[in-house]
């Protein structure tokens, strides 16, 4: 859920950005397609309904717990379309987009306006060593260098991280609504009582159905297979994007153009890639025009990528499972220092 549509440092006209720009706008890319997106947001309807409808035909079942891996992939299509929201990628208005944005917080249990604040500083600064929130996370290192300011328990898990990483994104769910609560109550986001209403009406909702229709055993199995499953799909769908790309540090100056291409990896693969990805797939052009909705994406690849072709910009592009390979592959360098601290450090002597 992100960023305003302020224009970037550099879109001075003459500038590499600009000239894509304006090639950009005078395809049509950045109108909005409101009729896509009451669409999506029908079908995600739909389904959250055949979920709930399956939970009470299925009742005290241990079949339910196949109901809470498919809620939790429409939880996360929900999530996707909240992502958009804070973009700006449906409507002009900002109020427009807040209204959907705080909806779909409430069904995903993730704070809206917490998770906008947060996305907004990734995109300014994706995969800054110092700036970007997302490669500052306490279990992980993206780099040698930051793999030694880990301590305990954290240092150990960096240690093997590249094996425990899929392991760890079953919690990813969980830490990003315990993040937004922990937010709103410390007063950090805009509306701290309308959120805080938002976010605890449903999970009240979402825990008295589970505990009324099922055993407790049950009950808790089906958060367990929920929120893991929910982690698991929340997580594959953003490491791909700039894990493993390289690691910016304050002495590199970069334009906004080179900054959000060059830490950026497109995950290649087809329409079904798409809607599983919702649309994040497209990670170059959706940091480049953050506001550009979602269903255009695709178009505006090939003209991005023949730009960037023109200018001797390098485009990273991959397959899905390719680009999980090379984010565990980065993973494990990251973590190598603190596997073989006297070997790396008799070589670097």
């Amino acid at each position: 859920m992100t960023t305003t549509e302020t224009q970037p440092p550099d879109a001075r006209r003459g500038s590499d950005f600009a000239l894509l720009a304006r090639e950009i706008g005078q395809a049509g890319l950045l109108d909005r397609r409101r009729g896509y997106y009451v669409l999506r947001m029908a079908i995600n309807v739909l389904l959250l309904a055949a979920g709930g409808f399956a939970f009470v035909l299925l009742g005290d079942s241990w079949w339910q717990l196949l109901t809470a891996g498919f809620l939790a992939v429409v939880f996360t299509q929900f999530a996707f379309i909240g992502h958009d929201a804070g973009h700006r990628q449906i409507f002009r208005s900002r109020r427009g987009n807040n209204v959907v944005g705080y909806l779909h917080g409430a069904v995903t249990g993730i704070s809206f306006q917490w998770w906008v604040a947060k996305h907004n500083r990734h995109h300014a600064n994706p995969n800054h060593e110092d700036d970007d929130p997302d490669i500052d996370i306490p279990a992980l290192a993206f780099s040698r260098a930051q793999s030694h300011t880990k301590h305990g328990l954290y240092r150990w898990i960096t240690k093997y991280q590249a094996f425990l990483f899929f392991p760890l994104l079953t919690l990813e769910a969980v830490i990003l609504r315990i993040a937004g609560v922990q937010a709103v109550f410390r007063r950090e986001v805009k509306r701290p009582v309308l959120e805080a209403v938002l976010l605890t009406m449903p999970l009240v909702g979402y825990l008295a159905a589970l505990f009324l229709a099922l055993s407790p055993l049950q009950a808790v199995l089906f958060m367990v297979v929920h929120q893991g499953v929910m982690g698991v799909y929340l997580g594959c769908c953003f490491a791909p994007n700039h894990k493993g790309m390289p690691i910016l540090t304050r002495e590199e100056k970069l334009d906004h153009l080179r900054k959000q291409v060059l830490t950026s990896r497109n995950i290649s693969g087809g329409r079904w890639v798409d809607g599983l990805l919702g649309g994040l797939n497209y990670q170059i052009e959706h940091h480049l025009f953050p506001h550009m909705p979602r269903v255009n994406l695709r178009r505006a690849q090939p003209v991005v990528q023949a730009f960037c072709a023109r200018h001797g910009i390098s485009y990273r592009q991959c397959g899905l499972f390719a680009s999980y390979a090379q984010v565990l592959r980065h993973l494990h360098d990251a973590g190598a220092a603190l596997r073989r601290p006297t070997a790396l450090a008799s070589a670097a002597s």
